[in-house]
């Protein structure tokens, strides 16, 4: 199953490899890591996706609970949260195709952030199906480079809790 797991951990030095190190020695492979301060400057969130067992992930999590640069950390999977991941791909573009590619940019709601004589940059964002998608119709164009975040997440508004009857 896919895990979706955010936790805020202290802003300081060794954290991510401590946290990346603990899942690795549990046998998970990561196949999404991002990491990044939060509002407050002495807390990052780090928000990784990983497949496993509910049981064993649920052993990894109260490990992880255990680091103490850890403050707090959610399996997010089960409950409403927006997931998005964001990448930056360079394409080969000549004059005639460049008109193509800003059809499909903007279809994806991408942006074309730079523009060389014989390439086209381009942003994009939102869930990985969506990332996956551009890729394949930037394919026939040519890939020169890519480079993708990791997943980030949030938990959806919260606040709103059903009343008792």
């Amino acid at each position: 199953m896919r895990h979706v797991l955010s936790a805020l951990v202290q802003n300081q030095p060794g954290v991510l490899a401590h946290v990346s190190g603990m899942l690795a020695s549990r046998g998970f492979n990561i196949d999404s890591l991002a990491v990044g301060e939060t509002e407050d400057p002495h807390l990052s969130r780090m928000t990784f996706v990983v497949h496993g067992d509910d049981a064993v992930l649920e052993q990894v999590r109260k490990q992880l609970d255990k680091i103490v640069s850890v403050v707090r950390v959610d399996d997010i999977s089960g409950v409403e949260h927006v997931e998005r991941d964001l990448m930056l791909i360079k394409v080969s573009a000549n004059a005639a195709q460049r008109t193509e590619i800003a059809l499909l940019v903007e279809m994806f709601r991408a942006r074309v952030v730079d523009v060389s004589g014989a390439n086209m940059m381009i942003e994009i964002s939102g869930q990985e199906e969506k990332i996956d998608a551009f890729i394949e119709m930037m394919r026939p164009y040519g890939i020169l480079e890519l480079a993708r975040t990791g997943r980030i997440a949030l938990l959806r508004d919260t606040s709103k809790k059903k009343e008792p009857k």
